[in-house]
């Protein structure tokens, strides 16, 4: 039997393709500029075209800028499936009047209401009141029915957390293509050496560019990772805040107005009681004789 779904899934594959094309454009024409630029015409405390393109665009950075468009895309669609799960608080699912009470024969009917309701897309809010509704109807018990909400609540709130690994992968990987620059940087500084002037001079300039270049990729990966981290704490927040708020309404306008009918328990008044007489012996005698026989 498949599983009801309650939100859309991100599509990150396509994603993933649609940020190497948008970095390609953008770095590519960066990268054209920066080599064949006039040094001298841009000349800003040693901020040199090639001396940018140095800082920017190597392959550690680019790898980074990748990684970095790829999960900024992918919370950005996160982020617009909450905005869209946020609309069901809109929809009318529950009543939301005072005094109302909802009986189990109700249970049904309004349940087919929000099925009605929520048939544009899948909801998190909606599969909650669905679930809730259906156990109460089947067993009459509202706790039965507040037990489902926690259940199903803490169900969507893993979802949502396992759903976000890619993100959580690619906010590590960013620091160690930064480190992984760093290090073959520094691996060029050191592999070089020389026995003439030229050559120390020449060797004391090429180790310089790499430490230059090992640096950098720390620095772009670092920020690069700073910013992307703060954007995942941003959107696992509303994700949370999104399924709390979900348990709130139910509780409010579910829970709170399920009305348990009391079972009705006929028991035999104790003998002697006003209304009941207590069979003579004379009565019985006869009774139990005649079943003798």
């Amino acid at each position: 039997m498949p599983l009801t779904p309650t939100q859309r899934p991100t599509r990150e594959w396509p994603l993933l393709v649609l940020a190497v094309a948008l970095v390609g454009a953008v770095c590519i024409p960066v990268w054209q500029w920066s080599t064949g630029g006039d040094s001298a015409a841009f000349h800003w405390a040693h901020w040199t075209p090639e001396r940018l393109g140095r800082l920017l665009l190597g392959p550690e950075q680019i790898a980074c800028y990748c990684a970095f468009t790829w999960a900024g895309f992918i919370l950005l669609n996160r982020y617009k499936e909450v905005l869209r799960q946020r609309r069901a608080f809109r929809l009318g699912l529950l009543p939301t009047e005072e005094g109302i009470r909802i009986l189990p024969e109700d249970a049904r009917p309004l349940q087919r209401k929000v099925e009605q309701l929520a048939s544009r897309g899948p909801y998190i809010l909606a599969n909650m009141i669905r679930l809730a509704l259906n156990k109460y109807a089947a067993s009459r018990s509202s706790p039965d029915a507040t037990e489902t909400v926690r259940v199903q609540a803490e169900v969507d709130q893993a979802r949502l957390v396992t759903s976000m690994s890619t993100v959580h992968y690619l906010a590590w990987a960013i620091p160690a293509l930064g480190f992984l620059g760093t290090v073959r940087g520094l691996a060029g500084s050191l592999s070089m050496a020389g026995q003439t002037d030229a050559e120390i001079q020449k060797f004391i300039e090429d180790a310089t560019r790499h430490l230059n270049v090992a640096f950098d990729c720390t620095l772009i990966a670092l920020l690069l990772s700073l910013f992307l981290m703060f954007l995942v704490h941003q959107v696992q927040r509303d994700e949370e805040a999104l399924v709390i708020d979900c348990q709130q309404y139910c509780l409010e306008h579910l829970i709170n107005r399920l009305y348990d009918p009391e079972p009705v328990n006929v028991q035999s008044p104790p003998p002697g009681a006003a209304g009941w007489e207590l069979p003579s012996p004379s009565r019985a005698a006869p009774t139990t004789t005649r079943a003798l026989r």
